[in-house]
């Protein structure tokens, strides 16, 4: 029997996954979505990504009223298997990449997956503090979030107090953006100076609405309501890095902004390229790796705006690229 070679075979089930999917499958492709198994690593990593952890999407367009991340990810799943879509419940744990095809990608169970072509969207992964209060309330949508653009607009949290953990330019940016909305934006930081450029220090310190916690880490999530249910954040309690007292401050928003991880593991070994960040490096403009006919698409591949219209977008253009790549090659 003839070994089976799938045309396309896509890592990871986020919004560039499933958008991958749906483009490909409705190009007769067949495409196969490895989706992944859920695990810790130590906050939640969970088939669909970042959004399964999101309570309530407001800037994706075509969801006037807003859609909760979990039910968004469960409509983009429909509408790929809509067309014929293949799906995989398993993690990826090594990649044989050969320039041109075919490759072969292991599976956790042990399986051996032969593709012409595989666009990696495995997305990636907050570093949180690490704290079981802390990723309770992450899953439950009680007012801890990794991502102040995708949630600090919602009601919820307009003019309450909030607070970001970090000290680098990304802390300051979600906090910045905090800014517009809140009531007040507590800084937590665990050293006496922030990481961040001066620019991006001084564009948060220039809001009359900004604290910083100078010395602060954050220790324990304090919450009021039913766990599991109507759970909510009412505050954190601090410790003094320098004299280890403790404190509680009370705010109603926790966004922890001290850097993602790019999902990026089971390629160790490979020949493809990354950049100093270790995000897989692009061709300019397109979804092309350096191995011939391996793409990438969605957090894996930008460490700058790590959105889910951003992520789809590049899975619509690896699944076009791949698509032209597998015509040229007379597999399409």
């Amino acid at each position: 029997m003839a070994e089976t070679i799938h045309k396309l075979v896509i890592i990871g089930s986020g919004p560039a996954g499933w958008t991958a999917a749906i483009y490909a499958a409705r190009a007769n492709l067949d495409p196969v979505v490895v989706v992944g198994v859920p695990k810790q690593d130590p906050g939640p990593v969970l088939p669909g990504g970042q959004l399964m952890l999101t309570t309530e999407v407001e800037n994706y367009p075509g969801f006037p009223e807003g859609v909760a991340g979990p039910e968004m990810m469960m409509k983009f799943q429909a509408q790929a298997e809509r067309f014929g879509t293949e799906i995989l419940g398993e993690d990826i744990t090594r990649c044989e990449f050969v320039p041109g095809g075919p490759h072969t990608l292991h599976t956790s169970e042990g399986r051996a997956i032969r593709a012409h072509a595989v666009i990696i969207a495995t997305g990636a992964t907050a570093n949180w503090i690490g704290l079981e209060s802390e990723m309770r309330l992450a899953r439950a949508g009680g007012g801890v979030s990794a991502c102040a653009v995708c949630d600090g607009a919602l009601p919820f949290f307009r003019n309450q107090p909030l607070a970001v953990v970090g000290g680098g330019d990304t802390a300051m940016e979600e906090a910045t953006y905090l800014t517009k909305f809140a009531s007040t934006v507590h800084v937590i930081h665990r050293r006496d100076t922030l990481r961040a450029s001066k620019v991006m220090q001084e564009r948060l310190l220039s809001k009359p609405n900004a604290r910083v916690e100078w010395n602060k880490a954050v220790v324990d999530c304090l919450s009021e309501g039913e766990v599991g249910k109507n759970e909510k954040l009412r505050a954190v309690v601090l410790e003094d890095t320098v004299t280890g007292e403790r404190s509680e401050l009370r705010v109603k928003g926790l966004f922890v902004a001290i850097g993602h991880t790019p999902s990026t593991k089971f390629l160790r070994g490979t020949a493809l390229e990354f950049d100093d960040k270790g995000y897989i490096s692009l061709a300019t403009r397109h979804s092309h790796t350096n191995i011939d006919g391996v793409f990438a698409a969605g957090d894996v591949a930008d460490s700058e705006y790590r959105q889910a219209v951003t992520a789809a977008g590049m899975g619509c253009a690896a699944a076009l690229d791949a698509e032209r790549w597998l015509g040229r090659k007379g597999l399409a």
